[in-house]
């Protein structure tokens, strides 16, 4: 069979599928054993060899089109070196970016390692790069990345998609079973170490979650959104600027996309423009996000270059799970008319402990007075997933409600990850990947088109 006709053949299928009656709920149950943390002497926090050895080495890019990589890592003795070496040979490091330094301090009894950024600017599209770090001691470490198509219609790429990791044996499965297919980049939709959950905000496991997910950050970028475990306020130690651990360590390219907080800004990744939004920034009208986001979908969404408009947001907008249960409830209403305004194709959130994925949907006529408050089919609206199911401390959210709207498509109460790889410009393949006793499983998988330039009713 023909590639084009293949795909029209799913697409039918699709298109019967969403037509066919309820959504399903799977009966699938992952285990609720082993939810603790791993010890901190467990072998993916071990540092890397050598007296001041750099770690926890990870990357994200460092403009808005891709043509800068910022890297970041941390020295946990001197600061040494803020140099980074590249190039486009491991043998042949001829160009270099001089960073910063930084420390902070936590509850009273925490200090962090030497905290290093740098960004790696004038870079080319779509080509592989080395990289070194940790000059002027005798342990400098080596890695590379490939840097993202340019922003255009007919590029590809496909995106790793992980919410709620944590650091427990589920985030580990999570972590290895998507390096068993990569993607080219993560979109990461919050809470990263859970360190909050430790008595006095526990900040050493920030550097634990650091140094376990390296196998993957430090060789391609991951796109950050916050959560409400980045948030660190906790007066009661004496901490009360919110989100310090979380600035001090990663770094955003907010300010590229006209942003003025690191929490909400927006990146060109070949034919997608992602925006990362936060439930936990005001975004009442008039507030920076709100004016933010506004000029973002009116003025600089070009569906030409990008054609895919994806948004990452850590509180569900809609989730049928008991669980954070309309917690994202003033977001979507303060944004939600813009999103289908913009007609965005997907919206990924996390925070709850589970998967969802949704039909197109909106709930925009509601205006108090006329009772219009039901959900309902709109072919401008986006697919909204949940994917907070990355293998966090806090364990699963079992319980959905019932029964099932029709709106609802699949949900499971399973760990695991997601995958969206955009074919063009108007065909993307999402898979949601369960982590079933160290086996991938594809348990779920769906054809988008794209709202702009195919918007049919498939999904």
């Amino acid at each position: 069979m023909e590639p084009h006709m293949l795909t029209l053949f799913l697409l039918l299928i699709a298109a019967l599928l969403a037509h066919a009656g309820a959504g399903i709920t799977s009966s699938y149950r992952r285990s609720l054993l082993g939810l603790s943390a791993m010890p901190f002497d467990a072998d993916v926090f071990r540092p890397p060899p050598g007296y001041n050895a750099p770690e926890q080495v990870h990357i994200t890019q460092g403009d808005l089109t891709g043509r800068a990589m910022t890297v970041s890592w941390v020295t946990p003795h001197h600061p040494g070196s803020n140099v980074v070496r590249y190039g486009l040979a491991a043998d042949n490091l001829t160009r270099f970016a001089e960073g910063t330094v930084r420390r902070y301090a936590f509850g009273g009894s925490y200090q962090s390692g030497h905290i290093h950024h740098a960004t790696l600017s004038g870079l080319d599209h779509a080509t592989v790069y080395h990289y070194a770090v940790g000059y002027g001691y005798e342990n400098v470490r080596r890695f590379s990345f490939k840097t993202p198509p340019a922003p255009g219609p007919e590029t590809t790429i496909r995106f790793g998609v992980i919410g709620d990791l944590g650091q427990t044996a589920h985030s580990n499965d999570t972590l290895a079973h998507y390096e068993a297919r990569p993607g080219d980049a993560v979109l990461f939709i919050g809470d990263l170490s859970y360190a909050d959950n430790h008595p006095a905000h526990d900040n050493r496991r920030w550097d634990s979650w650091a140094r376990f997910v390296e196998r993957n950050v430090a060789y391609q970028p991951w796109i950050w959104t916050t959560g409400n475990h980045e948030i660190d306020f906790a007066p009661e130690i004496g901490e009360t600027v919110p989100f310090k651990p979380f600035t001090n360590r990663y770094r955003t390219p907010f300010r590229a996309s006209n942003s003025t907080e690191p929490f909400f800004y927006s990146v060109k990744m070949g034919p997608a423009h992602v925006i990362m939004l936060s439930s936990y920034t005001s975004y009442g009208k008039y507030t920076p996000q709100w004016t933010w986001l506004q000029d973002e979908l009116t003025t600089r969404v070009d569906r030409n270059v990008t054609p895919w408009l994806i948004i990452c947001v850590h509180s569900p907008w809609y989730n049928t799970n008991e669980y954070h249960y309309m917690e994202g409830e003033t977001m979507r209403v303060q944004f939600e008319r813009w999103v289908v305004d913009a007609k965005a194709d997907i919206v990924f959130a996390g925070h709850v402990h589970s998967y969802e994925r949704t039909h197109r949907v909106s709930n925009v006529a509601y205006d108090i007075a006329n009772g219009k408050a039901t959900p309902a089919f709109n072919v401008s609206a986006p697919v909204y997933v949940t994917i907070g199911d990355g293998g966090n401390i806090e364990g699963l959210a079992t319980t959905f409600r019932s029964p099932q709207p029709d709106y609802s498509a699949f949900r499971e109460a399973s760990f695991g990850h997601a995958t969206l790889e955009i074919m063009n410009k108007t065909h993307a393949y999402y898979e949601w990947h369960r982590n079933q006793d160290g086996v991938k499983v594809v348990a779920d998988k769906a054809w988008f088109t794209n709202r702009y330039w195919l918007p049919t009713d498939t999904n």
